[in-house]
């Protein structure tokens, strides 16, 4: 990672402040994508077992020649968070990445059928075996997040949620913030809908921005 890219910071995580979410992407445009991505400046790249597009995501961070300064992220499908499951299949995800490693490795979401203690365990011997230099999780609210980290043997860097004007998360920001973990925000334009606001339009117009870019102001 280059030294003039902004970045979050959590437990050691330097998690790049703008990241290329995936969610979308595949097959060949999704490679090209995410290389073009890299060289005009991205430095996180976020992907899932749930997109199915983790391979491409790999050959378009290697064919950036950059994977040094690539932060990568992806992220473990609720279904396999039993903890044989969430080792093997943390194990594939690189297999397809063709990575030795992951920079952040997240619980996607939460699976209330799983002891949230058994897949937290896993999760940290996916950090101390080497095979995530992070780790964190997705889509938890505040009393999951709590007990996550009470159960964890290793730091949780980030919950990653969908965030945005149109949805008020100020309850998991401040509770991720006393816990010293960061936020990653999805769908931070809502998906499109923040472009023709009303509100975000004229606040924008003060500004002489988009209604896109004050949402990306407002996190």
């Amino acid at each position: 990672m280059s030294a003039g890219t902004p970045v979050v910071e959590a437990y050691g995580a330097r998690i790049p402040l703008v990241g290329l979410g995936t969610w979308t992407l595949r097959g060949r445009d999704c490679a090209r994508l995410v290389e073009q991505a890299i060289r005009i400046g991205y430095r996180h790249i976020d992907t899932a077992q749930m997109y199915d597009n983790e391979r491409e995501v790999g050959e378009g961070v290697r064919a950036s020649g950059k994977r040094g300064e690539v932060f990568v992220t992806t992220k473990i499908i609720p279904q396999n968070l039993a903890p044989a499951d969430l080792i093997r299949t943390t194990k594939e995800s690189l297999a397809r990445l063709r990575l030795t490693d992951v920079d952040l490795l997240l619980i996607h979401w939460p699976n209330p059928r799983i002891p949230l203690e058994e897949s937290i365990g896993a999760l940290c011997r996916m950090k101390t075996d080497g095979y995530a230099r992070h780790i964190g999780v997705s889509n938890f609210t505040v009393a999951l997040m709590d007990e996550a980290v009470a159960l964890s043997s290793e730091p949780l860097v980030c919950n990653q949620i969908e965030c945005h004007p149109f949805l008020d998360q100020s309850a998991v920001i401040a509770a991720a913030k006393g816990h010293g973990m960061a936020i990653t925000a999805y769908s931070p334009i809502a998906q499109g809908g923040a472009k023709g606001d009303a509100v975000l339009t004229r606040i924008g117009g003060k500004y002489n921005k988009s209604a896109p870019q004050v949402c990306l102001r407002w996190l």
